[in-house]
């Protein structure tokens, strides 16, 4: 997931990921102001930050710490469902300027883990293999944890239609009932009318 968004000083904006769980999610952001003279975004000036917050799907913080005008998060989910990424800055500088802004560029990377390839090529080519091999193995792990869990969303949403259809029948049958007893209450009602008034 790579986007940008605008903000206002110190307005928060959040975003949700849909996570597996046991997954590590890797953030990179890069904030940058708006300058009135140029009406461009510029690079933030020093001493801007920003604070990252990271809920569960439960509402349990993960992450909550304060970063620089760039910066990179990690966080590892512990449950599927929808994790809440916020963040919000720290200015007070601009805040006074009228439709001061910022524009936040985010790159959301989920499940992926990164070889250090410095490390690598100071080791042998045997443990090159083998890191490599340890980082295909955790990238299966990850492809079949995102496998299970697309299969329990899929699961999910089968039960739920499967109820709205239930639902859906039932109401239905409750409907013809309803007609069925107001043809009936109203054929007998004109034929007692007919009757009282020996029409019939």
């Amino acid at each position: 997931l790579a986007l940008y968004f605008h903000t206002g000083e110190r307005e928060e904006k959040c975003i949700i990921e849909d996570i597996p769980s046991e997954t590590l999610v890797v953030g990179n952001y890069k904030v940058q102001r708006w300058d009135i003279h140029t009406h461009d975004f510029l690079e933030s000036a020093p001493g801007l930050g920003m604070f990252v917050t990271v809920t569960s799907p439960t509402g349990e913080v993960l992450l909550s710490k304060l970063y620089g005008p760039q910066g990179t998060f990690t966080f590892t989910s512990y449950i599927s469902g929808e994790h809440i990424i916020c963040f919000q800055s720290n200015s007070t500088r601009f805040a006074v300027i009228a439709g001061s802004k910022l524009r936040i560029h985010l790159d959301i990377r989920v499940g992926e883990h990164f070889l250090d390839e410095s490390a690598i090529q100071a080791k042998d080519k045997v443990n090159e293999v083998n890191v490599r091999l340890e980082n295909l193995i955790e990238q299966i792990h990850h492809v079949t944890r995102e496998q299970d869990y697309e299969r329990e969303r899929e699961e999910k949403f089968r039960k739920t239609s499967e109820e709205t259809n239930s639902n859906i029948l039932w109401w239905a049958i409750v409907q013809t009932l309803i007609l069925i007893s107001v043809g009936i209450w109203q054929i007998k009602s004109l034929r007692d009318f007919f009757i009282s008034k020996k029409l019939v």
